[in-house]
């Protein structure tokens, strides 16, 4: 408490740091992770193996319907229309009504009945119930996407809502209508697939790719979560970012702290003489002027990660990522892993100026300090 304004700036600057650094690790943690429930686990994915950009032959579907250890198949093209404005972003996709359901079992709708009404009617369509929160959509309302990659529009009347599983921020209508609209082009960009168990994932995914394999269109067929993944890698290399930015920051800190208790230990040299006068030893001297910067380092790393974990605890991100980031806990290994960077930060940039302050002699620590 020599001098609090320069111990409070410093701690707020190790703060700063560690909150964003928390900030990035928990952004990649939920990128590189994202919620899986038991029956995803049995989900599977199967696309054109050169892009997403690509289609197969919608014939694709009844042949993967008879792969040993395959439970369902539905068709799941994603649409990308716009809603009034291009800011309206939220994920549409045209699936087989009667399938989705059955793959999707964690989807629950408002109504059981309103599932029925959804399969039998051509241009029906289902919403997730923040969507229809967000935009005032009711039953019965006619919703029209403008397509953007299509030279086609999507009109169709919400017969239900959906909540669970991430389909809260999620559109789906019939495919069958799509193909229409397309002048049934019979070609599929993605087909979602349903193992009878997780164990038979292996052998379901390398039946598929083969039985394509030597065809006009392979396949490429992962798992629900690699498939999710694919869509974070078109972004770069997040990872990579993530860690430069992050190491950037924290050889910041540690330049920070370092000058910063440089100065403290430059200050404190007649002191250090008196304690050695007092029969303080080196190595007590050098523990003590450590510990100073642990208290300042830790203290920082505490608020920044608490700080981020109940900052951001506050902040619905499934509404404002508009589903991509189901949410945004700070989790607690981030928190160890700040406490981590802030003892290497005190010990990165103490151990050198207070390994030479400790070893001064008393007549030179009086010397410097001009006593």
């Amino acid at each position: 408490m020599r001098n609090p304004r320069r111990t409070l700036l410093t701690v707020l600057s190790i703060t700063m740091s560690l909150f964003l650094i928390s900030t990035l690790k928990t952004l990649l943690d939920e990128l590189e992770n994202p919620p899986l429930t038991p029956e995803s686990a049995k989900r599977l994915f199967t696309r054109h193996k050169v892009s997403l950009a690509v289609m197969m032959p919608l014939a694709y579907r009844e042949k993967i319907r008879s792969v040993p250890g395959v439970a369902d198949v539905s068709t799941f093209q994603w649409f990308g229309g716009i809603y009034k404005d291009p800011a309206n972003f939220f994920g549409q996709f045209a699936v087989d009504a009667d399938r989705l359901f059955e793959l999707y079992p964690e989807y629950k709708i408002d109504d059981p009945a309103h599932i029925q009404d959804f399969i039998k009617e051509r241009t029906a369509a289902v919403a997730g119930i923040k969507l229809a929160k967000k935009y005032g959509w009711k039953l019965g309302d006619r919703i029209t996407l403008k397509g953007t990659f299509t030279t086609f529009d999507v009109e169709s009347t919400i017969r239900g809502f959906v909540d669970g599983g991430g389909s809260e921020n999620t559109y789906f209508f019939h495919y069958d209508y799509f193909n229409e609209l397309a002048n049934n082009s019979s070609q599929i960009g993605t087909l979602s697939v349903k193992a009878k168990s997780a164990e038979d994932i292996p052998a379901v995914i390398d039946a598929i790719d083969s039985m394509f394999a030597n065809s006009t269109a392979p396949t490429k067929t992962e798992s629900e979560k690699a498939f999710f993944l694919s869509f974070v890698s078109m972004y770069g290399n997040v990872r990579l970012l993530v860690v430069s930015i992050s190491t950037v920051v924290l050889f910041t800190i540690v330049l920070v702290a370092a000058n910063t208790m440089a100065m403290s230990i430059r200050e404190r040299t007649g002191e250090i003489a008196i304690l050695k006068t007092l029969g303080f030893t080196p190595r007590q001297v050098l523990g003590m002027t450590i510990a100073e910067s642990l208290i300042i380092a830790l203290a920082g790393g505490l608020l920044g990660s608490l700080g981020a974990r109940l900052a951001y605890a506050s902040v619905n991100f499934n509404d404002l990522s508009q589903g991509f980031l189901s949410q945004f806990l700070v989790r607690w290994e981030t928190i160890g892993m700040a406490v981590g960077i802030s003892v290497l930060v005190a010990f990165g940039s103490t151990l050198l100026p207070a390994w030479g302050a400790s070893r001064l002699s008393i007549a030179e620590a009086i010397r410097r300090r001009g006593e």
